[in-house]
């Protein structure tokens, strides 16, 4: 098996230093610099690296929604099942608020202005959504194409919603209502 390369290793590194400048500063916060001092190498070799901040800005947003086979994803690859998928969107890392909620809040003020980023998060939205329509398809056979699709589509709100107030309203029921009112949703197909 071939070694990474030293400059797919600093591309990764810096990255990573995007994500945690990203989560701690914002968008606007996220300069050159600062990401510079969070990869532990000067501006110069960042810019060497990645290019400029939008190029940076943009394979970050890439690699964020990228699932383990690189395809663009909110849920993870080895998801395969209605109940799994519910169980991981209304999970406790998932519904947590984190500095992963950060990253997807700036990521969303971005994708106003920088349609390359808009196309990177209505990928992974989409992608989500017509996983979920699928496993709702296995799940429930004889609920119409159309029914399955607006249940996936509420699914995904739902789970997104429950995170974002996650921010601000720490009740702890939260999320056991949210995955209830979801549960609901799909009996009723």
């Amino acid at each position: 098996m071939a070694r990474p390369s030293v400059a797919d290793e600093r591309r990764e590194q810096i990255i990573e230093a995007t994500l945690r400048t990203i989560s701690e500063h914002g968008i606007s916060g996220t300069t050159l610099d600062r990401i510079a001092d969070a990869a532990g190498m000067s501006r110069g070799h960042v810019r060497h690296f990645v290019g400029n901040r939008d190029r940076l800005l943009l394979d970050t947003a890439r690699a964020f929604y990228a699932d383990e086979n690189g395809r663009p994803a909110i849920l993870p690859a080895a998801v395969a099942s209605l109940d799994g998928a519910l169980d991981y969107l209304f999970g406790t890392e998932f519904a947590a608020s984190s500095s992963e909620n950060a990253i997807v809040l700036a990521f969303v003020e971005l994708a106003r202005s920088t349609p390359e980023i808009a196309e990177v998060l209505a990928a992974a939205y989409s992608s989500t959504r017509e996983r979920l329509a699928a496993y709702i398809a296995e799940a429930k056979h004889g609920a119409p194409e159309a029914a399955r699709d607006a249940a996936a589509q509420g699914v995904l709100s739902a789970a997104l919603g429950n995170v974002f107030i996650g921010d601000f309203d720490r009740d702890e029921g939260r999320t056991a209502r949210a995955r209830a009112a979801v549960d609901a949703l799909l009996a009723a197909l």
